[in-house]
Parts: C-alpha cells; structure tokens; sequence
C-alpha cells in the first residue's frame, strides 16, 4: 500500500462527553463492530488490568472513572481507525483538552435523559475554537428522556452548534421502536435482545410505503412522516464540505448498550470523517502528505510500571512515515534520538510497530526526555503549538513535610507537572509554590505518587486565589505596565516556562485590573495568538 493510501484509509477521533453518557459504553461498541474485541466490557477491563498497571489507576479502581485517555485502534471496512477514549470527569478535564489536540474529528455523546450538561459545553466549546468536525450520538434512546426534537434545540443553543439529524428516533423509553437511518434510507427495527448482536436495516426508499405501517403501526408510521418532513424544512440538508469544516454538525441517535445505532454511526463515520489533517506549527503549515516526518507530544504517562519507573510519551505523527531505530530530532533538546521499541495500541494490546503514519498514535518508551507539546521531526526546526495549559479551577500553597527530601519533592513535581497533571506557580514576592489543578482529586493523586514514586512527602495549605491570568503587555517598558507589577505584586509569579501569571482573587479584581491597566492584556490559556 502506497503511503498516501494509508493516510486516505485513517481515521483518528475523540470520544468526549459528560460522565455517564455512556462514552467508554460506545467505546467498547465500537472494538466489538470493528472486531478488535469478542464481546463488549473487555475494554472495561482492561483499562485496569493492560500490561501492569500504574499507581495513577489505582484511583480508576477505587472510584470506577477513567483518570487518564485510553488509545485503541481497529480495522473497519479496511480504514484503520483510532480512538482516544477521554476521561468524562471534570476533575480530569485537561487531560481531555489536550488530547483534543490530537484528534481529526470528535463523537460528543449525549444522554437522552439528561441532555446537554456543563462538561460537555466546556469541552465543544474547544472543538469549535478549533474548528474540529463534530459528530453529535445521542444515547440511551430506550430510556425515558426528552424529546428529539427539544434535545436538537438545545445541543444548537447551549453548544452553539448547527445541526442536521442523520437518523431519527421512533418514539422512545417504552415506546421506542427503533430508528430511521435518513443517511442510508433504511430503518432500524430495536429489540432489547440484541445486545450482542447487531440488527438489520430494512431499506426503505420512501417513507409513504404502506409496509411502513404494517412493521412499525400505522399510528408510529404517522408520526414519523410528519417529524421526518418536520426535519427536512427545519434543518439543513447534510454537507460534507460544510461539516469537515466544522461550521454543520450531523446528529444520530441510538442506544450503544443495546447495539443500536452503533453500527450506523460507524458506517457514517467511515464515509464522513476526516482523513489526517495539516497541523499548524510555529512557522508554517504542515500536510499530512509531505514525505518528512513530523510529529508530537500530547500526554505523557508516568510509571505506567511503578517497578520500572518507566514513562510513556504519547505520540501523534503529523506527516511522513515513523520509523522504529531511524533518527529523530528531538527540536527542544537540539538533540537526536531513536527509538528501538515504539508501541501502537491494538484494541487492548500494546505492540512494537516498525512503521506509523499520519493520524497513528505511537508509545514512546521516555526517560525524562519528553514535555508535553515536544515535536519531533527529521531535522527541521519546527514546534507545534495549540496545546495550551488552562487556567486552574483550585489553587493551594505546596509545603515539604520531610525537610531531608526537598531534592525528591523538586524532582517529583517537576517531572508530574511535565505531565500535565497539575500546574506549577512561583510566587515572584517570596517564591513560594502554588500548585493549582482543575479539580481537588488532583491533590490526592500529587500526594500519593510522590510519596510512593520519589519518596517524598508534602502537605497543602489554602490560598485564596480565583483565577490564574497569564500576562500579555506589547510594550512592557510602558509605565502603566511598570505601575500594575509594583501595585500588583504580591499576585504575580512564573509558571514552569516562567511566562509572567497574575493570581486573582476575585472576578472583581479582574475586571477593575483590565479597565484600569487596558494594554495588560489577561489571558485564561497559556498560549495566546
């Protein structure tokens, strides 16, 4: 197969959503259609039990979320597909945010009961800043909820989004008899039964044939005519062009515990999705077609083994063709690497792959080379942006409980906060350290893997602090700027890439600093074009 074959054939995407929607639910479906698995509730499993597992999943055991991504990958209809599972929970929401950063497309799905919820707002919201193509799963069908079309008008109003429904639902909860596929003309009888199975569409090139009635009653077949008819003057019809540019969303609906709708969202995703996309980095515009590999960092898995310390660099290849034992250049580091066991994940196997390609994810055995956001290429000099850090939610004063350990306390945050899994801040004024994270269940996590994997202990105190603002002045010789770090001085500090961080206390304090300082810009990202 010819490299620009393999690149049309991928497909790389996110799954993201509130917790409970039923993500890792589709998930599992999905492996189950692609084959990748014999029956669904494997991934469940071993999301806990793959290879050994790390302290980190420890807390997926106690609490039953998932903490970190899952990467799995299948073959479907001869296109290689590649899933990144992402934690729903919001306490784990930057893990999220920056696997979006390496997916093509998305599914957001949504519970059919709850409708659209502030998690999922926050994380569409992302997609469309990015203009990343959204497909919209609306889940739990046989389960009592709202109405489809009331649940169309919210996912249009609260997640902004332009939608034209691909599938719509007949009835729902007790009534729902299943779904009529508008993308392929076919309908989709449910039966509860089929969990394990997959049901068989019934063509149906036009909806006014009395068979219709006969299969669903005369009273259902109604109804569907008049919302299907509803549907065609309300909505848009589908554009591909328009949806691959992020400006149409399709919507379909099912129940991915019962099978249903599953499969058609596969096959639609198959035909629709976008194959690997260009990347922008810091100097130009790079395609997936050029023949020169280029590729990044997009989460780093620490101790994945506790035995061996070892740590897994996440890897999303750009362009070109990754090789196992070719020469990379590692830009940061100005420094060339290669890489003897690189490992994709198939379903819930790892294996050493000897080549990857546009849109493949690859693990990267790492000891310490890697950040977050680190690009590799073939010796161009190049960094990809857009993997920013957000303004945390939770702020606390880091001590050291154990005096003879501060050399393993600063070794252990430095390398967590390389992963990502919380932010750093230096306080100008007395240089102390805050640590601020997007969700209390951090804290425990730091804690733990500090003590168990460096040795060393620390303690937390309050700090009252509402928002970290990074600092943008275009001229920072100006006196205004000069006047707002001497007035404002005891909220300033250094995050780790000692980019200047102002410390609110209150959306108050914020407001008056920007109208009273207006050419100090205030950012809630640390990358800001």
């Amino acid at each position: 197969m010819t490299f620009l074959e393999e690149i049309q054939r991928r497909r790389t995407f996110g799954i993201i959503s509130h917790p409970d929607a039923g993500k890792t639910t589709l998930t599992e479906k999905l492996l189950l259609f692609g084959g990748a698995i014999k029956e669904a509730g494997a991934v469940k499993n071993n999301k806990i039990k793959k290879g050994a597992t790390s302290d980190f999943m420890e807390i997926e055991r106690q609490r039953g979320i998932s903490v970190a991504t899952s990467v799995l990958a299948f073959i479907y209809k001869d296109k290689k597909i590649n899933i990144l599972d992402t934690p729903g929970h919001k306490d784990f929401a930057e893990d999220t945010f920056r696997t979006l950063t390496a997916v093509d497309s998305v599914i957001v799905v949504i519970d059919v009961a709850k409708g659209v919820e502030t998690q999922t707002e926050k994380l569409v919201e992302v997609c469309r800043m990015r203009k990343i193509p959204i497909i919209v799963f609306i889940n739990k069908m046989d389960r009592e909820g709202k109405d489809a079309f009331d649940l169309l008008d919210e996912v249009e109003q609260k997640l902004g989004l332009r939608v034209t429904p691909l599938s719509f639902p007949i009835g729902m909860g007790y009534d729902f008899q299943g779904i009529y596929n508008i993308w392929e003309k076919k309908i989709n009888i449910y039966s509860a039964d089929n969990k394990q199975t997959v049901s068989k569409g019934v063509e149906f090139d036009d909806i006014n044939n009395p068979e219709l009635d006969k299969i669903i009653g005369h009273q259902a077949a109604e109804t569907l005519r008049e919302e299907l008819e509803l549907v065609t003057e309300v909505y848009p019809a589908f554009n591909q062009q328009e949806y691959l540019d992020g400006d149409l969303q399709p919507v379909l609906f099912g129940s991915a515990l019962n099978n249903f709708g599953v499969k058609e969202l596969l096959d639609c995703f198959v035909d629709i999705a976008p194959t690997p996309q260009p990347k922008m980095s810091d100097s130009r515009m790079v395609d997936s077609k050029e023949e020169k590999m280029t590729a990044f960092v997009f989460k780093i898995h620490a101790n994945m083994d506790p035995k061996h310390r070892d740590r897994l660099a996440f890897l999303k290849i750009v362009s070109g063709t990754f090789k196992r034992n070719a020469n990379y250049l590692h830009v940061r580091n100005n420094k060339k690497m290669k890489f003897s066991s690189p490992n994709t994940f198939f379903a819930e196997k790892k294996q050493i792959v000897d080549e990857s390609f546009p849109g493949d994810i690859v693990g990267l055995h790492d000891t310490g080379n890697f950040k977050i956001g680190d690009t590799l290429t073939e010796g161009e000099l190049l960094n990809y942006k857009g993997i920013p850090a957000f303004s945390p939610e939770h702020f606390r004063y880091v001590n050291n409980a154990d005096p003879l350990k501060s050399k393993q306390l600063h070794k252990g945050l430095d390398q967590l906060m390389d992963e990502g899994v919380a932010q750093l801040f230096t306080l100008d004024l007395n240089g102390r350290k805050v640590i601020g994270t997007v969700g209390a269940l951090q804290y425990e996590v730091i804690q733990y893997r500090l003590e168990h994997e460096y040795g060393a202990k620390c303690s937390y105190e309050n700090i009252n602090i509402h928002k970290a603002c990074w600092v943008q002045c275009d001229d920072e010789s100006s006196e205004e700027f000069k006047e707002f770090k001497r007035v404002k001085q005891r909220y300033l500090a250094k995050d780790k890439r000692n980019q200047l961080v102002f410390l609110a206390d209150s959306a108050f304090t914020i407001q008056m600093t920007q109208s009273k300082y207006p050419s100090v810009k205030l950012h809630f990202t640390s990358e800001y074009e």
